[in-house]
């Protein structure tokens, strides 16, 4: 055992079906804080039943809840796992071998990604997906900003190698209706976003960002390794953003607010 405290801390809103085996994998770490985020369901129940901290609310913005469960953790270290995640074996081992011994302040994780029963492990690229991800970290390194939806980050430190033993398993998407649900979801929270800066791009740029960004997913992430999912995967990576604006610019009172 190392000396150094480790919080894991998972965020969610009505996620009684996945929480039990997200709990379960993150059961190696010091402290387990559970943020609920207007859960309705057996959420917190489940959670208290394996020992976790629970902190309930109601948040608009993503970067606002999840600073809320970082400023909840106690441990020297916090890594941060969504519901819909789990952290196999060899990952839970070198996370408590990395903070017995890194001098730095945060370390990226690798994400295996899943659709359905698939693991998919090429062609995630922009917003819609990545193979990993920056969720070890000394308390007090990192900040999320204030967005909806896939926030930045404000670090304070140095970052580490990547963690290169085991996998974030993340069941991204039940199937591609799912998938284009998400598409649908995070585009409309994307939208609020734009319209809270006051500046929401013009057609031109997100067309272009529409190519690049599929060009991206497919080519240079290799998603045609994947067959017709490397094609389904460009697609979405490419509409995100052209999909927000068209909301932005053409049904702002829908997503403003």
């Amino acid at each position: 055992m190392t000396g150094a405290r480790l919080s894991a801390l998972i965020v969610a809103r009505n996620e009684q079906d996945r929480l039990p085996d997200c709990l379960a994998s993150v059961a190696f770490a010091d402290e387990v804080v559970v943020v609920l985020d207007r859960s309705t369901d057996r959420s917190a129940e489940i959670a208290r039943a394996a020992g976790a901290r629970i902190v309930e609310g109601a948040w608009d913005l993503e970067g606002d809840r999840r600073n809320t469960g970082i400023a909840a953790c106690t441990g020297d270290w916090i890594l941060e796992v969504d519901a819909d995640e789990r952290v196999d074996a060899a990952l839970a081992k070198a996370v408590r071998a990395t903070i017995a011994t890194s001098a730095f302040a945060w370390h990226q994780v690798p994400v295996d990604n899943y659709v359905g029963d698939r693991l998919i492990r090429h062609g995630w690229a922009g917003s819609f997906g990545t193979t990993s991800v920056p969720r070890l970290f000394r308390r007090g390194a990192k900040r999320w900003r204030a967005q909806r939806v896939h926030p930045g980050l404000d670090w304070t430190g140095e970052e580490g190698p990547r963690i290169a033993e085991g996998a974030l398993i993340h069941l991204v998407d039940r199937d591609i209706s799912d998938m284009l649900r998400r598409l649908d979801k995070y585009s409309s929270a994307k939208a609020a976003d734009l319209i809270a800066s006051g500046n929401i791009g013009s057609l031109g740029n997100n067309l272009r960002r529409f190519v690049m960004r599929g060009f991206k997913s497919y080519v240079s992430r290799k998603g045609y390794r994947e067959g017709a999912w490397g094609i389904l995967l460009a697609f979405c990576t490419g509409a995100f953003p052209l999909l927000s604006y068209l909301k932005a610019r053409l049904e702002p009172g829908k997503h403003g607010g």
